[in-house]
């Protein structure tokens, strides 16, 4: 498995930089040389008060604070932690969404319409939008974005106010021309698949684990064991086998864009 905690490699270096041995810098903070070795070893991550203490005897700014927090999130279990959080540390996401557009691809007022469609008051609508153009910017506008690989069903493309749809399906063959994003289509004429049971994710980490979450009428279910992480990656195949080519769904979601109108 990939190291992917730079905290410890940042620590060694700045000590090293001062001429500190792991007994002084620890003397500084105060904590013994041991648990300085500890941190540079990977072995341990320092809380936040030491991590601060650190950067302000190395005069690193906020830098040893910022990958403590990094590292120890990436030390919890991918099944524990937030499914936003699964989706912030991902290189990869392959979604299935049989019939709404997903979420990393809606647009604001598309998303605004989906979430009033729900049991939730006025304000709860404007935060639930918001937080839902906050995923996508983390996930998508980041400096590394994700690559994302999106299977939709037809009636994904149809259903939905016009106006709003016109502008959503645009917004589709745009976001489609970033060289990490491929939207594909499952059209009608496909009949009854596998895909039809539900929407599901599957997201391969930095560190290559993968992790799934399944969607549902609630709050969904994330997946990380092997064997429903497989099962979902198998379905996947299926879907994929079924749906348009990038081309193919490019031209079906135009046509689509033409009859909102």
């Amino acid at each position: 498995m990939p190291d992917t905690n730079e905290f410890r490699h940042a620590l060694r270096r700045e000590r090293m930089a001062q001429g500190m041995s792991q007994d002084a810098l620890g003397a500084k903070i105060p904590i013994s040389g041991s648990q300085i070795g500890n941190y540079e070893s990977g072995k341990s991550i320092p809380p936040l008060d030491i991590a601060d203490g650190l950067d302000k005897v190395l005069g690193t700014g906020t830098e040893m604070r910022e990958l403590a927090e990094e590292a120890r999130g990436e030390a919890v279990a991918p099944g524990l932690r937030p499914w936003t959080e699964n989706e912030e540390r991902a290189t990869l996401l392959r979604m299935h969404q049989p019939l709404v557009i997903p979420g990393l691809l809606q647009t604001e007022e598309y998303a605004r319409a989906i979430i009033t469609a729900g049991v939730h008051t006025e304000l709860q609508v404007e935060e639930m939008t918001r937080e839902r153009m906050e995923r996508k910017e983390a996930t998508l506008d980041r400096a590394d974005p994700v690559t994302l690989t999106a299977i939709v069903g037809e009636p994904a493309l149809r259903y939905g106010d016009p106006s709003i749809m016109k502008d959503q399906l645009a917004h589709l063959v745009d976001i489609g021309h970033r060289p990490n994003v491929l939207v594909r289509v499952i059209p009608f004429s496909v009949g009854l698949h596998l895909g039809q049971a539900g929407a599901f994710i599957v997201a391969t980490l930095v560190d290559g684990d993968r992790v799934g979450y399944i969607d549902d009428q609630l709050t969904g279910r994330i997946v990380s064991t092997a064997r429903e992480v497989g099962r979902l990656e198998r379905l996947w195949e299926n879907v994929s086998d079924v749906a348009l080519s990038r081309r193919q769904s490019r031209d079906l979601i135009q046509r689509m864009i033409d009859e909102h109108g």
